[in-house]
Formats: structure tokens, sequence, C-alpha cells
């Protein structure tokens, strides 16, 4: 007997219930930029995309862990309404006015009531504007304060400031300083912006990925977080997503030892996108931009290529990332580019460390390889045997003037004795 005849089913009730799960559904929004990085994408040995200290956003809220901070966040908020005569009740009402849109900034739906999310946003928001005055104007730190008598704490607050699941919307963030400043006082926030206080906090990591103050100040207002402000400073201005590029299944390249080997040279590239990676054929240059390696540089790294992933089209960040663990895979490939000075190594974790963990993190989408063209041109480059001739020669014979002279003396020498044995021979 089948089965489906044991149990009655109320195909009625059934729709309705159906029916109110689908009017119920959230919306997909177009203003959707922060997300919860899936499970199987997370790194097995812990995920950099995890606050550890503070939550910001509803992503992490009331996690037991991180519920330290939310006493600070309340004396935060008491600082900042010191400053101002708007009302509690006004910003209440203003990010009430803004929740669907705020909702909406996330990837997920939120199952916070509106009171909850309301009160949520706001003490988050404050914090995060508290905590960059405090940063870009030492005079805003108070006597006793329990973050920033503490190094360490900062520290690690900004790391969690650069989780992709602890964003907040930049607009909330500008909004609510606009408000406070219509009512000010103490006139203590003049010519102070969102813009310029994020500047200074941002210095430390622009100056990671060599990213010039100008590509700041151009791309702040378009930016959806912090995150996403660091990809649009690393992105490239010219780069058109519907051109035709030819496909690839693995992408393989010579390493920079190779690369040495067959002749190439190095050269820091002036140039302001730090993926702007660049081959000059007829001078046999590889042309790239200048990076710096630190302790934390893998942490920032990995927040932008998971974002890359989740939010975007192209996949910039991860072909680059790429492209540095074929190139450098091993610790004299690191060390070749930091004695050309394109690489500077600033923490104590290796290079050759470091970009195997980019490139193990990365997830390129081969038929749209960004340097397919530079992959290309170098692997010609190297299957020349002339000049891995050329520049073995050069590399082990010509390296230095005594050298040099040593050579043209061991010829000469060899010239004078093969005359000198002609001419006997013909006196013979």
């Amino acid at each position: 007997m089948d089965k489906s005849d044991d149990a009655s089913i109320d195909i009625k009730s059934l729709a309705t219930c159906l029916r109110d799960k689908l009017e119920n559904l959230y919306p997909l929004s177009k203003d959707c930029c922060i997300y919860r990085v899936p499970s199987e994408l997370r790194n097995s040995k812990g995920s950099p995309d995890t606050p550890q200290i503070v939550s910001i956003g509803p992503l992490h809220h009331g996690r037991e862990e991180l519920k330290g901070m939310e006493e600070h966040k309340l004396r935060y908020s008491k600082q900042f309404l010191q400053r101002t005569q708007v009302n509690l009740e006004d910003f209440l009402i203003f990010i009430k006015s803004k929740e669907k849109k705020l909702r909406n900034c996330y990837a997920e739906t939120i199952p916070l009531a509106s009171q909850d999310f309301v009160e949520m946003i706001l003490l988050d928001a404050i914090f995060l504007i508290e905590f960059l005055l405090h940063i870009s104007i030492r005079e805003f730190v108070t006597s006793g304060d329990r973050i920033f008598g503490k190094p360490w704490l900062v520290i690690e607050i900004r790391r969690d400031i650069w989780s992709i699941e602890n964003q907040i919307p930049f607009f909330i963030l500008e909004d609510l300083f606009e408000l406070a400043k219509t009512r000010e006082p103490g006139k203590c926030y003049d010519e102070l912006s969102i813009s310029k206080l994020v500047s200074p906090f941002c210095r430390d990591i622009f100056e990671l990925f060599s990213i010039e103050e100008s590509l700041f100040e151009i791309n702040f207002s378009r930016a959806k977080h912090f995150i996403d402000l660091l990809r649009l400073c690393i992105e490239p201005s010219d780069y058109q997503l519907d051109i035709e590029i030819e496909t690839i299944r693995t992408p393989t390249l010579p390493t920079i030892t190779e690369l040495h080997r067959a002749g190439v040279k190095f050269e820091v590239r002036s140039n302001k996108h730090l993926i702007d990676v660049r081959f000059d054929k007829i001078k046999g240059t590889l042309e790239i931009p200048k990076s710096r390696i630190s302790n934390v540089s893998s942490y920032y790294f990995k927040n932008l290529q998971m974002f890359e992933t989740l939010h975007c089209e192209t996949n910039h960040v991860n072909d680059y990332a790429m492209l540095a663990s074929l190139l450098v895979s091993s610790p004299k490939d690191a060390e070749l580019l930091i004695q050309n000075g394109i690489l500077e190594n600033t923490g104590s974790v290796a290079t050759s460390t470091f970009c195997a963990e980019i490139g193990n993190q990365a997830r390129v989408s081969y038929n749209r390889f960004y340097y397919i063209d530079l992959a290309r041109d170098l692997n010609d480059y190297c299957k020349s045997p002339w000049r891995k001739w050329n520049a073995n020669l050069k590399q082990n014979y010509f390296n230095s003037p005594w050298a040099t002279i040593s050579i043209i003396a061991a010829v000469l020498l060899l010239l004078f004795t093969i005359t000198q044995t002609v001419c006997s021979i013909i006196a013979l």
C-alpha cells in the first residue's frame, strides 16, 4: 500500500501556510552589500571574517563572547549625546525612518524586532563615530578611557572593524553625525565629517597596499562601507566588465626566480592601483606596484577577497592573489622582490607564506582571468633558450665590474695565446 494513503493532507491549510511564507518573504534589494560568509568558504583554521572583540551591526549582535563591549558602547553614546543638543528621541526616530534601507543592506533577513534593531544600530553607529573621533583627534579621549588606555584593545577593535561580517553602512554614520552637528553648542565638530574621520583610520591599511590618498577622496562617496572602500581603491579604473577575455582552465606562471633566470628585470610600477602588474616585452621588465607585508596583511586581504567573492561581478582581488601565489612560491622569490624594492616586509610572517595563504583562498573565475595576457607573455618570454643563455651569462659571469674585467682579460689572454701559437706554426 502506498504510504501516501496512510494520512490525509489538508491541502487548503498547507496552501495557506505556504502562501503566508511566500507573502512574508523578505524582498531582495539592490542595496545589499553586507554578508555572512557561508560555512563552506570559511578557513578551517579560523576565519578572519569573525570579530573577536566587538560586534558592529546585526550579524554578530548578542554573541556571548562579545558582550563585554556593550557597556563601552553605552559610555561612548553618553559622551556623544553630551556634545549635542539633539535629543536621544530624535536620533531614535531618525534611525527608525531608515530601518528598511538599513535592513536591505544585509544579505539575510535580520530576526531582530524593530525596537531592538533601532537600538542596536544607534549604539553601534555612535560607537564607531566616537572610535573614529578618538583615533583622529586625541582631545576627544577622556581620562580613564578603558579602550584607548589599552593599546592592544585599540588594535583588536581596529581589526574587527575591518571584518566583512562586522560592517555597517557609511550612510548611517554620515547622517547621524550631520544630525548631531545641527544642534552642537560647542562647535567641536566644525569642519569635521565622516570622510575626514575615516581617512586617518584607514591610513595604516592604505600604506600596506600603497594606496594614494587621492584614491580615498575619489572613492569615499561611492563606498558602501570600510571593505568596499578598500576594494574601490584597489580596483583598476579603466577595466571594462563586458570585454571578451579568453578562457583559461588553469593559470600557470613562471616563478620570480625562474623569470630572473630568463633575464626578466623587476621594477616598482609607479601606479595608483595595487593590482596593476604589467610586463614590457620589449625591455623584458616586469613592473609591480610596491606593497608592504606585515603580521596583519593577510587578515585584511582575506576579508577583501571574501567580500569580492560574495558581492562583486569582477574578480580582480582574487586574480591578484592567484598571481602573487604563482610568482612567489619560495623565500628566494620573495627575496628577489625585496631586493628590487617591490616588497617590504615589516612583520614576522614570511612573504612567501603570505602569498601562499591568500592564494589558497583565491577563487578564480578561470574564464575571466584578469592576468591572462600577462601570463601568456611571461611564459613565452621564458621559453626562449637564447634569453636564458644570455641571462645566465650576465648573472654568473658579468655580475660585477671585476668579474667583467676578469672575463675580458681571460679572453684577451686566450686570443694572445692562440695568436702566438699560430705565429709559431707559420714560422716553422
